[in-house]
């Protein structure tokens, strides 16, 4: 096992919690941990974005004695890259980025012998971009996966490591389709990390990348001219963690609607 390799592990999610908990029990602990706070700035939004799957990773940090590092890259806090000479000193084999919200920087990316790996929660190089799993299920596909890949300069373009695949079934909303994805990707990262220096980088298919967007709390609004399939699968890929579908009522107000049947 390749315990002794020296890992930066940036995260900020639910995501990143669970997979730092398996690394750590895995006997793979990172040399250092950058997060982001839970209320954020970022380049598409003129104001603060709130992560709802955020997770605070102090406790864990105190706990294994990891050095915590705070980045908001656009509300005057710190940027990644004003770490670098820090991270540079670590030597780091691999950058794991695992539930990030910003772009890692070339300049970052070149100072670990394996460069930076992300992540994916889809099958790359499908449903690139934002919100993979909330697409997925919203455009009713009865499949999705994971891809662990290497960061390149494009968003979710960088050469495959591994990929694995699972159903989305009928009744799943994103909890469960997320918490698959979550079990995929533990197994899926340790492997690959056990296995340095024998690991295989395939190039994608550049020509076939779509890149969706981020989504919003807003963008949840129902169209009520829409077919009750697509309602329904609208309703259950933005339920419970995330903000939730919804509809307005009479008075301005907004109604979620957290679940659905559809009946004949």
């Amino acid at each position: 096992m390749n315990s002794d390799l020296r890992l930066v592990f940036l995260g900020a999610t639910r995501f990143s919690e669970a997979i730092l908990q398996h690394l750590l029990k895995c006997g793979f602990r990172p040399s250092i941990l950058f997060t982001i706070p839970e209320d954020f700035s970022i380049s598409y939004s003129q104001g603060k974005v709130h992560n709802y799957n955020y997770s605070d990773l102090r406790s864990i940090c105190e706990r294994e004695e990891i050095p915590l590092r705070i980045v908001d890259s656009c509300d005057g806090g710190h940027k990644l890259s004003d770490y670098k000479d820090e991270i540079r000193a670590l030597r780091p084999d691999v950058i794991l980025t695992m539930g990030w919200y910003y772009m890692v920087p070339r300049s970052i990316r070149e100072l670990a012998r394996w460069g930076a790996w992300g992540i994916h929660a889809s099958l790359l190089p499908a449903y690139a971009g934002g919100a993979p799993l909330v697409w997925a299920i919203i455009e009713g596909q009865e499949q999705t996966g994971v891809t662990l890949f290497r960061f390149d300069d494009g968003v979710d373009d960088g050469d495959i490591i591994a990929q694995r695949a699972f159903p989305i079934h009928k009744e799943d909303t994103i909890r469960e389709v997320y918490r698959r994805a979550t079990t995929a990707s533990k197994s899926l990262l340790v492997r690959a990390l056990k296995a340095l220096p024998n690991v295989t980088f395939c190039s994608q298919d550049k020509s076939k990348i779509k890149v969706y967007p981020q989504r919003k709390p807003q963008d949840g609004e129902i169209d009520l001219k829409w077919d009750a399939d697509r309602m329904y699968n609208f309703i259950r890929a933005q339920s419970s963690p995330y903000p939730g579908a919804f509809i307005r009522t009479a008075e301005g107000r907004k109604l979620i609607i957290e679940k659905a049947r559809v009946v004949p």
